[in-house]
């Protein structure tokens, strides 16, 4: 990998050691990450000012890996920020149009939150949406349908759950295989 910093973007969830982009984080020589924020405060707003407070704090080329919610906050960010980037790996995007299983916010919670609609514009940077045949937070077409809005590269998984510990998933290596091909600018859509 070159000099990017990578921002991580983590989901509604507390912060987890065995979560994939923990232990990414840990093993990158520059990457930052936005503090969990759990699934107590669901203020949408709040969470794309911290992206935007931890994407300036970065100066030079900077990739950004989001997952499950955080994808979603993504896409609210990225229609408001000026900074540039790289490109962005967005992983196992969650439906929030659509109702969540037990124990995840309500369609009436994310949209008291800010959360709806989900941005369907194209992205001003270059993105991979890697998608789960099997994500129990969203059904492969319909995050299908949210990579061709946002002008992103699909990979598709297979069958990875909701690519959490809770799938069986801790390390992720393919990751650091989809972070070097968008530095190196190979995320176009084909």
């Amino acid at each position: 990998m070159s000099g990017a910093t990578v921002l991580i973007v983590p989901g509604l969830r507390d912060d987890v050691a065995e979560h994939w982009q923990t232990l990414l984080g840990a093993r990158l020589p520059r990457a930052r990450s936005v503090p969990p924020m759990g699934r107590a405060d669901l203020d949408c707003a709040a969470r794309v000012a911290a992206i935007e407070r931890e994407a300036q704090a970065v100066a030079g080329p900077l990739v950004i890996v989001a997952h499950s919610g955080g994808v979603v906050m993504l896409a609210h960010w990225a229609s408001r920020t000026r900074r540039p980037v790289l490109g962005a790996l967005l992983a196992t995007p969650p439906d929030f149009e659509r109702p969540m299983p037990e124990g995840f916010p309500s369609l009436t919670e994310l949209e008291a939150g800010g959360w709806l609609p989900v941005p369907r514009e194209r992205l001003p940077f270059p993105s991979i949406v890697a998608a789960s045949r099997n994500d129990p937070l969203g059904s492969f077409d319909r995050v299908a349908e949210l990579a061709r809005g946002w002008g992103s590269r699909l990979v598709d998984l297979g069958e990875v759950g909701h690519l959490n510990p809770a799938s069986g998933f801790g390390d992720w290596p393919m990751a650091e295989t989809l972070i070097a091909e968008l530095e190196a600018g190979g995320a176009a859509v084909a």
